[in-house]
């Protein structure tokens, strides 16, 4: 997607945004357990953000060291709303409740013109995670209904677990709330196969989210954007290993929208887990 067209989100999707309540002794909880896991401040990954002028935090999670590196601990531990991320959750909970039978099942456009071009169109599941269109979620969410939808976000233990504010707007603008690190813990899961979700349908998600795939190393991921709220998380398979990221940040201005994959990137690249640029 372009800029201009990522630059349109914002101006649509631009709202007064507050932490969800609770916010700060989550964080507070959270350090204090740190201390007894392998838990590395990174202050060098300050730079990345000074650089694109962002506030935000970043954190990695080495799976077969069980460490994480972290720029900005205290707001790796604080909540925020999942806003477009939500689709990787949306996406296994419409599987498997059968709402939509595969990736491939197409859900007729409303006819309702919005900003953003890709949308204003029929998708499936597989065309609308990629251009991250709203309206296909929303129409998923109301499908499944808020009971089901409940019943998935408690047995997951997502964030806050709370939807309330609306069944197709609660991860958008609504009560919905979630740390980095727990980004990360659900995504642990996912690639662990440890969800309570049929295997069928997270090997689907699995696919669905793949950004990159060579000889060397698959990348997945989903970028979010709601309010002042930018997101970036996902999970790199390289070298026999998982490395899982969460990069969150304030979106104040129009440039600060791509400052999301710049950062995560340039940081992925100078850990050597993505290759350089030349």
């Amino acid at each position: 997607m372009s800029l201009r067209l990522k630059c349109s989100i914002f101006a649509v999707l631009s709202l007064t945004f507050i932490p969800s309540a609770g916010a700060d002794t989550v964080a507070n909880q959270s350090l204090v357990q740190q201390k007894q896991v392998n838990w590395q401040e990174r202050p060098d990954f300050g730079k990345y953000f000074q650089q694109a002028g962002v506030k935000g935090t970043f954190l990695l999670y080495d799976l077969k060291k069980n460490q994480y590196l972290v720029y900005n601990a205290k707001r790796a531990n604080t909540r925020y709303v999942p806003a477009s991320t939500f689709k990787i959750f949306n996406s296994l909970v419409a599987l498997d409740t059968g709402v939509v039978k595969d990736e491939n099942e197409i859900i007729k456009w409303d006819g309702v013109k919005r900003v953003i071009p890709q949308w204003n169109q029929n998708h499936t599941m597989k065309t609308a995670i990629k251009v991250s269109a709203v309206w296909f979620y929303q129409e998923l969410a109301r499908r499944i209904g808020e009971k089901r939808m409940q019943k998935y976000i408690n047995l997951t233990n997502y964030g806050n677990r709370d939807i309330g504010g609306g069944i197709d707007k609660f991860w958008l603008q609504g009560d919905l709330g979630i740390t980095p690190k727990e980004q990360i813990d659900f995504l642990v899961k996912l690639h662990n196969n440890n969800l309570p979700f049929s295997p069928r349908a997270i090997a689907i998600v699995k696919n669905i989210i793949i950004a990159e795939k060579t000889e060397d190393y698959v990348l997945r991921g989903k970028t979010g954007l709601q309010s002042q709220v930018g997101w970036y998380v996902g999970y790199i398979e390289r070298d026999g290993n998982t490395y899982f990221f969460a990069t969150q940040l304030d979106v104040i201005k129009e440039q600060d929208i791509k400052a999301r994959l710049e950062i995560t990137r340039s940081i992925l690249k100078n850990m050597g887990l993505l290759p350089k640029t030349p």
